[in-house]
């Protein structure tokens, strides 16, 4: 017979004793178990002691984690986290240096574990660490210990980050700069900075005052990626949290000391991979870089502004090289308004008497005409080219060269989300944005000149601009997804999308997803439909047996953790629980320590429903995040909450999950593989094999020639 599920199989040692082979009752309290351990090795007061897990985690085990606990596990009888941590807080106050370096070396490991962090917290351990970093009097590795351990116990969110004083901030600050050769101290107190900053508003405004963008840059000089990757999440953190009228001085101070340039320079273009967090903290980047243009995309043109006025008339003069005319220059009022009115017209504006209504809608307000007045100075021979050319033609294939901009600039808001939050998950950064100091801008001269090829590509009429905007946006993201290095290099990759080619890869997409929609084609749709959503059910619950490595989302997000979940193959339980690092394949049944019923779970819910998503922070309100998260609700009030890695992974489980409840699956992925398998079932169906007897086996291969002299030898 097979062991109760409650009584677990283990192994327990003691310094200076055998170790003991010991059944443990799940049900029996932590205590009695403790004391049984105690009283076999003769040990008195069992309240001193406690169990912990003998590997490189040494994590204590309490009545919330005991469950984890697995057949086979070595433990560890040790004194209690509340003793260790008196015994701690007292060797770090030692007179001798190698005692008080031993017992920071401890403290730095013990403080991992949320257990003894609640007891060390409670003594008051934080200010005392603190006041050890504000004397100054430790160096070295003393101070490399002193900075984990703060680093360790701020992680656990069990104290307020706003409870810092102004020296301890200017003692964190000043190690950035005295300590760039010590890579543990340095990369402590960069991590130490981004926190403060990102979890308090107080804080940020101190930092702020300490530390500058020029102490920060020589760190991304080096060659540490691991450095690289903290000194720019701290000067991400200050971006995010900067005031609205900060963000674009702090702008100014990174182009001044041309970060761009040494980003692409020490980082993207450096001889090495780049790794996930690195990419996420670039991307990062991006986003807030191109969120400076929301001010500008959200200001509409107001028509009574001179100074606005006057970009519009520059644009005219550039492109009809006519020279500024003087106020008592000769010529009526009326023939100088009905002249501007038809070069206004010729430069494709919407309302040619008055074209400063047609930047009076957001988005893209201003950014559209800022966009057109860089193209004209800074690309000034394709400007005029584009609108002499279109202006020249009578016959109603002109490319509205002003209202073409206006589109533009906000379908390219769109595709770069200006104005969103940047996402906790995503590394989608472009390297080409960081080859050029006005990138978003040479990014539209590219495109304007690629929608007026389109446009002639295609002959378009006035009638035809959305067609013309949706292959536009086509080709953009196509050639996106690619990940040019550089601008040419996405010019080069538009080059190769014309209309042409765009038309082939549509027309091969119609062809594989060929849509019957006849009568007797549709009944026989819906006869098949009940078997093929079994089929995807049947995938989508292998997949969920599969299962799934999810990462934790923490407020320092470099500590990935990450954990599995799967469900058991008579679909009955969902296994799961935390990994050290990221599978490499499937993760067995026995090593996730926690189970969850499937009779137990009473809904499923997404997005904004989900407990996770209700939590305040920084990114936590995004769109990205929202659009990925799920959450199990079962028995008793508990929760199981999810981040997926990507869109797929996430309308598995959701499709999975539901289908275990018996509901309908929803997802856009169960839409496409049903109309995917649909197709090709119907398909065969529709083949004409009657009277033709398809034979089981493979027919068998002919005997191989008497000469080959049929081949043609092309050399």
């Amino acid at each position: 017979m097979p062991p109760p599920a409650d009584i677990v199989k283990v192994a327990i040692e003691w310094p200076g004793a055998f170790p003991k082979l010991m059944e443990i009752d799940q049900k029996k309290p932590l205590s009695a178990i403790i004391k049984e351990v105690c009283d076999g090795w003769s040990l008195v007061n069992h309240e001193y002691y406690a169990l912990q897990h003998a590997d490189s985690s040494n994590f204590y085990i309490t009545e919330k984690n005991r469950n984890e606990i697995k057949n086979g596990a070595i433990l560890r009888l040790t004194t209690s986290p509340a003793q260790n941590a008196q015994q701690l807080h007292e060797r770090i106050q030692s007179s001798s240096m190698d005692a008080k370096l031993e017992a920071l070396k401890d403290l730095a490991s013990y403080s991992r574990d949320v257990t003894f962090a609640q007891e060390f917290i409670n003594l008051d351990g934080i200010s005392l660490l603190t006041q050890m970093v504000e004397s100054g009097t430790d160096f070295g590795d003393m101070l490399s210990f002193t900075l984990t351990a703060f680093v360790e116990l701020m992680d656990h969110g069990i104290v307020s980050w706003d409870t810092f004083s102004v020296a301890f901030i200017k003692k964190i600050a000043s190690y950035v700069n005295k300590f760039a050769a010590d890579i543990s101290i340095l990369q402590r107190s960069l991590a130490i900075l981004e926190s403060m900053v990102l979890n308090s508003h107080e804080l940020y405004q101190k930092v702020a005052q300490e530390i500058t963008i020029g102490q920060l840059i020589p760190h991304l000089q080096g060659t540490d990626q691991e450095i690289q990757t903290y000194t720019i999440a701290v000067i991400n953190a200050l971006f995010l949290k900067a005031p609205d009228d900060k963000r674009q001085e702090m702008a100014n101070i990174l182009a001044q000391k041309q970060l761009r340039a040494i980003i692409l320079t020490n980082v993207i273009r450096a001889q090495r991979a780049i790794n996930n967090e690195m990419a996420h903290q670039l991307y990062v980047l991006q986003v807030l870089t191109f969120n400076l243009l929301e001010d500008r995309m959200m200001t509409k043109m107001d028509p009574q502004d001179q100074a606005q006025r006057d970009i519009i008339f520059e644009l005219r003069r550039i492109a009809f090289d006519a020279e500024s005319e003087p106020n008592n220059s000769s010529g009526s009022i009326e023939k100088r308004k009905s002249m501007y009115t038809r070069d206004y017209k010729k430069l494709g504006f919407i309302n040619h008497v008055n074209p400063a209504m047609d930047f009076t809608q957001t988005p893209p307000g201003m950014l559209a005409l800022d966009n057109m007045l860089y193209f004209a100075k800074h690309h000034q021979d394709p400007y005029i080219r584009i609108v002499l050319e279109n202006s020249s033609r009578e016959d109603k294939h002109e490319c509205p060269f002003g209202r073409s901009s206006i589109e533009l600039t906000k379908m390219l808001c769109e595709i770069l989300k200006v104005g969103e939050l940047p996402s906790e998950t995503c590394n989608d950064f472009h390297p080409m944005f960081f080859t050029h100091d006005r990138s978003f801008e040479e990014f539209f001269c590219i495109c304007i000149q690629l929608l007026n090829k389109t446009w002639k590509e295609m002959r378009a009429t006035s009638e035809d601009f959305n067609k013309v905007m949706q292959v536009v946006k086509e080709q953009i993201m196509r050639a996106l997804t690619t990940k040019p290095s550089s601008l040419d290099q996405f010019k080069s990759k538009l080059q190769n999308l014309s209309y042409t080619e765009i038309l082939k890869i549509r027309q091969s997409e119609r062809m594989n997803q060929e849509d019957f929609q006849s009568r007797p084609i549709l009944e026989l749709k819906e006869k098949i439909q009940p078997e093929i959503l079994e089929l995807i059910k049947q995938q989508r619950l292998n997949r969920l047996v599969e299962g799934t490595c999810f990462r934790k989302l923490n407020s320092r997000r470099r500590q990935d953790k990450f954990w599995y979940c799967r469900l058991s193959p008579n679909h009955k339980v969902l296994h799961y629980g935390d990994l050290e690092e990221s599978p490499q394949g499937e993760v067995p049944h026995d090593s996730l320590q926690d189970k969850l019923p499937v009779a137990d779970i009473k809904a499923v819910v997404t997005g904004k429903d989900c407990p996770h998503m209700k939590e305040k922070g920084a990114l936590k309100q995004n769109k990205e995040v929202l659009e990925l998260a799920f959450s199990i609700l079962y028995d008793s009030n508990g929760q199981l909450n999810f981040i997926a890695p990507d869109k797929h992974e996430y309308c598995i489980w959701t499709d999975g999950l539901n289908a275990l409840l018996g509901k309908d699956m929803m997802s856009d992925l169960t839409r496409n593989d049903l109309d995917t398998l649909l197709n090709m079932e119907i398909k065969l169906r529709l083949l004409d094999l009657e009277n033709i007897q398809i034979p089981d086996a493979p027919p068998p291969i002919p005997k191989e020639p008497s000469n080959y002299d049929f081949v043609y030898d092309c050399n």
